[in-house]
């Protein structure tokens, strides 16, 4: 089984998202359900080359695209994963963080 841990900036980055999906939304259950979904393609990660590496940072960052947004994570080894951030594919990827 794979260890999955989040980043601090992935943590925040998740709150950030949920907050704005409220705000626009008005609602509670689609604010959620957006989190969630990005939360559980996360924790389901099998393997550590499972998803494509990333095409702005490049070897060894992986993606996973959840609607609109992009899981960046890393492998530390070959039983263990940190996704650093969750980015919204609507911003400029120049925003991201390595």
């Amino acid at each position: 089984m794979i260890q999955i841990d989040w980043s601090e900036n992935a943590k925040i980055d998740l709150k950030l998202i949920f907050d704005k999906v409220k705000k626009k939304t008005y609602s509670k259950k689609l604010d959620k359900n957006a989190v969630d979904n990005i939360y559980l393609a996360g924790i389901t990660i099998q393997f550590t080359a499972q998803y494509q590496i990333d095409e702005t940072l490049g070897q060894p960052y992986r993606r996973i695209i959840v609607s609109h947004y992009k899981i960046i994570y890393k492998p530390i080894n070959k039983n263990h994963i940190r996704i650093l951030e969750v980015f919204d594919t609507y911003q400029n990827p120049i925003r991201l963080r390595k």
